[in-house]
């Protein structure tokens, strides 16, 4: 069984991961700290930035490719994986340039939540529809 949909965002995602990683490199060679933050804000923000997005993009993920190999209904699978992408993107553009709260921080959670909470919710809905 082939996972298009899945395959497709993930290499998205794997696209962003990659910037992400390359954003976190840059500046601890710029700033010459090889381990930790040294106290850099903008170090440890994109180290949250990356943290934040190995914490919930494979979970999400798995979800998707799960639900994906029990159903053929293609925009349910589209309307989970662009929340998580779109989500992860607005979480790390507000976190990589705003101190503090902002509204692509709240967006981005809030979007990240819904896919995890929808993908889940939908896999258990149709494992039940399916054993009935």
């Amino acid at each position: 069984m082939t996972l298009p949909i899945t395959a497709f965002y993930a290499s998205l995602l794997a696209l962003c991961y990659l910037y992400i990683s390359v954003s976190v490199i840059s500046v601890r060679r710029r700033r010459q700290i090889s381990l930790g933050n040294g106290g850099d804000t903008e170090l440890l923000r994109l180290t949250r930035v990356h943290g934040n997005f190995n914490e919930y993009v494979p979970l999400t993920l798995i979800l998707l490719a799960a639900l994906e190999t029990i159903t053929n209904v293609h925009w349910v699978l589209h309307l989970g994986a662009c929340s998580l992408l779109f989500g992860r993107l607005l979480h790390a553009y507000g976190l990589r340039h705003h101190e503090g709260a902002s509204w692509q921080r709240l967006a981005g959670m809030a979007l990240t939540f819904l896919s995890l909470l929808f993908l889940a919710c939908t896999n258990l809905f149709m494992i039940h529809y399916m054993v009935l």
